[in-house]
């Protein structure tokens, strides 16, 4: 996702139009304006219609205020689901939601002849295909839909790179096929299935898949006398203008009382990685796969085998956690990350009571008119480099090498996909050549993040200079 994403644009404005009325008190008397205000004279429009346009993005502030879409029907009242949100105690036990009205309904995933084609003599592409879906008629291929399995040797084949793959973005983009169509056309996801990556959300081009807000429960929260305390992954940095110290001044500025670096917590999960390692060698164990990423927990439970060698230590937010339980007893604990999964692993562990995506507190940055690179810089402990590094892909090995343990052999996993779930299904198998596995659910670590507010490289221009 990117600044050039409108779908991303949209939501994010969605979250900054609702974190403001939340902040000013008027959410509950005057949500329901807001898709009126947003499709006014001079606004781009996507969709055939005004009424159709009101429509989605009344389904988009819903999900905004934390609600499943599939749960709703076109009778509710923003207002009246406002008050819901502003009254809920919790978030849902799944994140996600799927805006039907938004999605496309793109035709499934399928190769086919563009007029490229030559037809010519070779007949690379009929003669490449197992299952004889090709034929060559009138000058030109075509495939049969109905016995193509797709497979893509046709593709490869053509001199004239005339075939093309037609995907469906949210499904292409899943690793564990928990994206399908439902009897209308539509896109589902398969809770049981879906091991929470993002990767839907930010592969959708009409940004159908949403995440279940929980703006407006910290934006109350932070009005109540129970005082809250801000966990920040590591990902945070260069996430916003200005030095790491302003960013946690910023959020300290939210109403924050105190604000920790979940740094901290990823060196603790280093030392304990470290130990487990060790004592799994020593034992004859072939590997040990990390456990900081939750999207990838989630994934090893679907691989047979892989359960017994992935790690039992706790991730770095729930390390930072108890640590702030500590030092703040009956404090409200906030998770900001750049993590879906997280969500899920913070309702699973009990650690921590809410979670913030960094475009979530991006919204709230702008809903109380605080400029990050003009906030009075936050105190920062100091802390191991390898802790903050764990955002990056790489980072956790490099941070367990950096405990002293030797004779590592680490595997990189740089992203959940389809191949690479495959590789380590052979791990599983007891076939790999590593004895650490470090497994990344996004492409590049946690910076890559489905809730980060700029791009990896953007992000990646502080870090050097930041993280040490």
């Amino acid at each position: 996702m990117s600044l050039d994403n409108e779908a991303v644009l949209l939501k994010r404005e969605i979250l900054i139009r609702v974190a403001t009325l939340a902040h000013e008190g008027t959410l509950t008397t005057q949500l329901r304006k807001l898709p009126y205000e947003m499709t006014a004279a001079g606004r781009p429009s996507y969709r055939c219609c005004v009424h159709h346009e009101r429509a989605i993005l009344r389904d988009r502030v819903l999900a905004v205020l934390g609600s499943a879409i599939e749960e709703r029907d076109e009778s509710v009242d923003l207002n009246e689901a406002a008050v819901e949100a502003w009254e809920r105690t919790g978030p849902d036990a799944f994140p996600l939601t799927v805006v039907d009205e938004a999605c496309k309904g793109c035709v499934r995933s399928h190769f086919t002849v563009t007029n490229a084609c030559q037809g010519c003599v070779a007949r690379s592409c009929r003669n490449s295909c197992p299952q004889g879906s090709i034929v060559v008629q009138g000058g030109r291929a075509s495939i049969d839909p109905e016995t193509c399995i797709n497979c893509g040797k046709c593709q490869e084949a053509c001199p004239y790179h005339a075939i093309i793959h037609l995907p469906v973005p949210c499904e292409e983009a899943c690793p564990v096929g928990a994206v399908t169509k439902g009897p209308d056309g539509k896109e589902t996801i398969d809770p049981d299935k879906c091991i929470l990556c993002g990767r839907c959300i930010g592969a959708c081009p009409f940004g159908a898949v949403m995440e279940k807000s929980d703006v407006v429960r910290i934006v109350r929260a932070l009005g109540d006398d129970r005082p809250l305390v801000a966990l920040v992954a590591p990902s945070v940095l260069g996430q916003f203008p200005g030095t790491l110290a302003q960013i946690y001044g910023a959020i300290h500025a939210l109403g924050f009382i105190d604000v920790k670096e979940v740094a901290e917590g990823a060196e603790q999960t280093a030392a304990h990685e470290a130990q487990e390692w060790a004592h799994g060698q020593a034992s004859g164990q072939a590997f040990l796969a990390t456990s900081c990423c939750p999207a990838w927990v989630r994934a090893s439970r679907a691989i047979p085998g892989m359960g017994a060698f992935v790690s039992t230590t706790p991730s770095p937010m729930v390390f930072a956690a108890r640590a702030a339980r500590t030092a703040h007893p009956g404090a409200q604990l906030v998770f900001v990350g750049p993590c879906t999964a997280k969500r899920r692993e913070a309702l699973d562990t009990a650690e921590v009571d809410a979670v913030l995506t960094f475009e979530e507190l991006g919204a709230l940055f702008v809903a109380r008119g605080i400029e990050v690179g003009q906030a009075e810089p936050f105190p920062l402990k100091a802390h191991r480099p390898e802790g903050r590094g764990f955002a990056l892909s790489g980072g956790v090995a490099a941070a367990v090498a950096a405990t002293g343990v030797t004779g590592l052999k680490p595997e990189l996993i740089n992203g959940l996909t389809r191949k690479s779930l495959n590789l380590l299904k052979v791990y599983a198998k007891g076939k790999g050549q590593g004895n650490l596995v470090e497994v990344m659910a996004c492409e590049g670590g946690c910076v890559a993040g489905p809730g980060k507010v700029c791009s990896v490289k953007v992000a990646l221009t502080h870090w050097d200079q930041e993280a040490k």
